[in-house]
């Protein structure tokens, strides 16, 4: 049996090759950069990982032998998962690897911009013993209303993490019932109410084609002036070019951003030179931990594939390989 790798940002793939040969399968990894290496890769696999090579119907359909596709992660915007049904592969992603370290990582990079960070540790490694913005630009987030999209599980930690800095919080997510969202301790709203209230907007959604671009000129308009938007779900539910118009006309006071569309952020991008925005490269979900766990379950999703059992976390609704 073979399970192919299409692509990894990790060293080796010692923890995948621990759970998988035991089996009798034979891991096979590469970092695929065109659709004819991953077609070519993926032709004869029994089962196929990917973390974010753009797993395509071209790409499915070259697919002879896949009883399973893994998604290192959660967000699964990378694989065509109606292709994937259609040809009775089911698609499976890890949902609750790294909840804790994104939840951090939002409110670090809420925190970076509600207190200049950044900008203050440049000023004074430039040798100013002052605070280098205006001091109507720090805030606590007392006093500080936060609104909250998408209240699964990194929402959800997101939340109870504000609620300790005594800010108030308010949720959009259609499917969640307004009165699960008031016992822990929030405030539904709708997609509107919430944009013209929040001084701070944190998404946590998944991509899909009602989500895509939902911050738009249109949305950010209808934003407080000076407010704060926090981007650590996926890079495409931002009109990056309305963004960028936002930021420049002041219209928004920053952005916090661990994702961004496209990625890697262009060279000549005006995100990487303004002084109210605070980036990093796609790397909230990262600690040992999480990684460590992120593949094992990976590697085990796809043992469970090749022995023919079924299978957890599937988001394609097939459960068993056609």
């Amino acid at each position: 049996m073979k399970v192919a790798v299409t692509d990894y940002t990790f060293d080796s793939l010692d923890t995948e090759t621990a759970v998988l040969t035991p089996l009798g399968a034979a891991v096979v990894g590469r970092r695929c950069k065109t659709p004819a290496e991953l077609k070519e890769l993926v032709a004869d696999a029994d089962a196929v990982i990917t973390q974010f090579a753009p797993i395509t119907a071209d790409v499915i359909g070259a697919m002879t032998k896949a009883r399973v596709i893994v998604r290192y992660g959660i967000g699964v915007d990378n694989v065509d998962l109606e292709a994937a049904r259609v040809r009775g592969i089911p698609v499976c992603n890890v949902p609750a690897y790294c909840i804790d370290e994104v939840a951090d990582h939002t409110l670090a990079l809420i925190l970076a911009l509600t207190r200049q960070v950044v900008p203050t540790c440049i000023h004074l490694r430039g040798g100013q013993w002052s605070l280098p913005a205006p001091l109507e630009s720090m805030h606590a987030l007392k006093s500080l209303t936060v609104g909250v999209v998408g209240f699964g599980r990194i929402g959800r930690e997101v939340a109870n993490r504000l609620r300790a800095f005594k800010s108030k919080v308010v949720v959009f997510d259609p499917v969640v019932p307004a009165a699960e969202i008031e016992r822990a301790g929030c405030v539904p709203a709708g997609l509107d109410e919430l944009l013209r209230s929040a001084d701070v907007l944190t998404l946590h959604c998944p991509s899909t084609p009602a989500t895509v671009r939902m911050i738009d000129s249109a949305a950010l308009a209808k934003m407080k002036p000076g407010a704060l938007l926090i981007n650590v779900g996926r890079g495409n539910l931002v009109d990056t070019s309305a963004l960028i118009e936002a930021l420049q006309s002041g219209r928004l006071g920053g952005a916090g951003l661990d994702v961004c569309d496209p990625e890697p952020i262009p060279s000549g991008s005006p995100l990487l030179a303004m002084g109210n925005v605070v980036l990093t490269p796609h790397v909230a979900s990262a600690s040992v931990p999480a990684v460590s766990s992120l593949r094992t379950q990976v590697a085990q999703t796809a043992a469970r594939a090749l022995r023919g059992e079924s299978l957890e976390n599937v988001v394609n609704g097939v459960y068993r390989a056609g």
